[in-house]
């Protein structure tokens, strides 16, 4: 592993500082270098590299909106044997406890960073001599993402879509139940997702929905706290609608009251949203029942049960 971080990053000294991590799909180790301390990512699996390449553009794109904390990512690095590394900034990170506001009020600017971009175009193209797009990180129009990125190990199918309803219930929903499909399959899934399907539009009557750069993969266990403030980390990130952020968020707990006020602060609820965050969660438990199991077979059929009363 020294030899190949040499070789790689160009450094003539590399050696392991004692910070590990990791959970249960990757391994990381901390490594102290003649050009600083770097954290590394570490998968054995043949799929690794393009799971390393989709964390690595999201690490990108969320640090290019200046909004909020991510660790800067360097290299993706393929293994010999097998496998991958990703190479990134190493931070000293601390359980998220005394800047739970500043995390909800910082990721309500993610989701709001695209949005105050098409503004902010808007207004320069009525300027003369200003045309649109002058700003670095250009406004998305269309929900998806540029390459493709894993929520857990599994690809995820980002194809952009002007739609969001479309790109949601094909490419997250139905995606996760042709995976199901595939591996075990399950017939009370398959007819209650064909009954939801036909009252899916009711949850979105009303609503206008503008892309936002989303983490993807929220979760408590993706979320810590610097001295300077909170960051968010192993990102699976799209263009999506932002109550689809709070769905995982809210699924595992580790977010407290304060953060959620922050955040509805500068987003507030919309109509129906309590009945939309169960049709997100619902991703969430069937992504779970292909990676871990029918252990999560009950949570799916549940909630969509509960979204056809």
């Amino acid at each position: 592993m020294e030899a190949l971080l040499k070789k790689e990053l160009n450094c003539s000294q590399v050696k392991p500082s004692g910070h590990s991590g990791g959970g249960c799909i990757s391994q990381g180790q901390s490594y102290d270098t003649d050009k600083g301390r770097f954290f590394v990512k570490i998968n054995h699996k043949s799929e690794a590299r393009k799971m390393f390449n989709g964390e690595m553009a999201s690490l990108e794109a969320i640090h290019q909106t200046q909004t909020i904390r991510v660790p800067k990512p360097m290299k993706v690095i393929d293994q010999p044997s097998s496998g991958a590394l990703l190479v990134m900034e190493h931070l000293d990170m601390k359980s998220l406890n005394r800047c739970s506001a500043k995390l909800g009020e910082e990721l309500a600017d993610l989701h709001l960073h695209n949005q105050r971009l098409k503004e902010r175009m808007a207004k320069e193209s009525g300027i003369v001599g200003k045309g649109p797009g002058q700003s670095d990180v250009q406004y998305i129009g269309k929900f998806g993402f540029h390459t493709v990125t894993c929520c857990g190990y599994l690809p995820l199918v980002n194809d952009w879509q002007d739609d969001w309803v479309t790109f949601y219930t094909r490419q997250r929903i139905q995606h996760q139940m042709d995976l199901l499909d595939a591996s075990s399959g399950n017939r009370e899934a398959r007819e209650l997702w064909a009954q939801l399907q036909l009252k899916v539009p009711q949850l979105f009557a009303g609503i206008e929905i503008v892309p936002s750069l989303l983490h993807g993969d929220l979760w408590g266990g993706n979320v810590a706290e610097l001295d300077t403030g909170p960051v968010i980390f192993d990102p699976a990130c799209f263009y999506g609608h932002s109550e689809f952020e709070l769905a995982i968020a809210g699924m595992f707990g580790g977010f407290g009251s304060s953060f959620y006020s922050a955040y509805h602060a500068k987003i507030p609820k919309a109509p129906g949203f309590d009945k939309r965050l169960k049709f997100y969660q619902l991703f969430h438990y069937l992504n779970h029942w292909n990676h871990f199991g029918s252990s999560y077979k009950g949570s799916s059929l549940s909630i969509m049960n509960g979204l056809l009363r």
